[in-house]
């Protein structure tokens, strides 16, 4: 198990005890394990506050409340790791959330959740596959419909790959996608590369395998050659982005700041109906 997949659900465990969270997940604990809980001590930069990160939680909040608007009733999420939202969030009638991740990972996922007893409030279709690999003929065959209107989402995904494999990865849900289709994803600036106190969470990420390797300083292009039509572009800490956490960077200065973007575009056209 990828150990920052065990920091980030050790992540939601804590931000979930809080009694301002700003979102509840039971199941985050158990998926994390102790192992989890140590990676949150190992993951932590010099700068991050005592009660961690302020990021991640407005970036797993951010996803909820995008996928919550979205309605849809197919659902992908890639990469999605240890991510518990079929079992946490409520989905409309019919719902089916297709899950792309390595086999070993969702394996852990599943057994864990079954340990605790967890039921999913939609239907999980695991698709095991590398991202880096063929896994659109995964997602196919595991019964997903390209005629349909998809909500996607790649949460902490991108910023792990080469820049033209993260493009190729949107671009290839692009052309899965029917009109009406949305996704939402999160891209990292290059700053987070060149400022000092980021340089040793980054070694300790590239010694556990999971290096960061891809930034962006212009996400709207980015995203626009992927097939994808930018609806909204938002900082943690923005308005619409900040639920009281952290406050927005400038808007504009240095290069060498730490910004992150989510992003949320979509295919354009009228909507398809949805069976019935």
């Amino acid at each position: 198990m990828a150990r920052t997949a065990l920091w980030t659900a050790a992540a939601r465990a804590r931000e979930s005890r809080r009694p301002d969270r700003l979102f509840s997940d039971p199941f985050a604990a158990g998926l994390a394990g102790d192992e989890g809980v140590a990676c949150l001590s190992y993951f932590h930069t010099p700068r991050a506050a005592a009660d961690g990160n302020p990021v991640l939680p407005i970036r797993t909040r951010w996803f909820d409340d995008f996928l919550a608007a979205a309605h849809g009733t197919q659902m992908v999420g890639l990469g999605v790791g240890l991510d518990t939202r079929a079992h946490r969030l409520s989905w409309p009638a019919g719902a089916e959330l297709y899950e792309v991740d390595q086999p070993h990972v969702l394996a852990y996922k599943e057994e864990r959740l079954r340990r605790a007893g967890a039921l999913p409030r939609c239907r999980v279709r695991p698709v095991a596959a590398d991202l880096r690999d063929d896994w659109v003929a995964a997602l196919l065959a595991a019964g997903f419909d390209p005629a349909r209107p998809t909500v996607w989402f790649a949460e902490g995904v991108l910023f792990y790959l080469p820049e033209k494999p993260a493009a190729r990865i949107l671009t290839e849900a692009a052309r899965l996608s029917a009109p009406a289709s949305r996704i939402a994803f999160d891209l990292v600036g290059t700053g987070v590369f060149r400022l000092p106190y980021m340089r040793t969470l980054l070694d300790r990420l590239a010694a556990a395998g999971s290096p960061w390797r891809f930034g962006t300083d212009d996400p709207a292009a980015f995203t626009a050659g992927t097939g994808w039509r930018v609806d909204r572009i938002v900082e943690p800490g923005a308005p619409g982005a900040a639920y009281g956490r952290w406050p927005a960077l400038p808007p504009a200065g240095p290069a060498n700041l730490p910004r992150s973007y989510l992003v949320a575009a979509s295919r354009p056209g009228p909507a398809t109906a949805e069976p019935r």
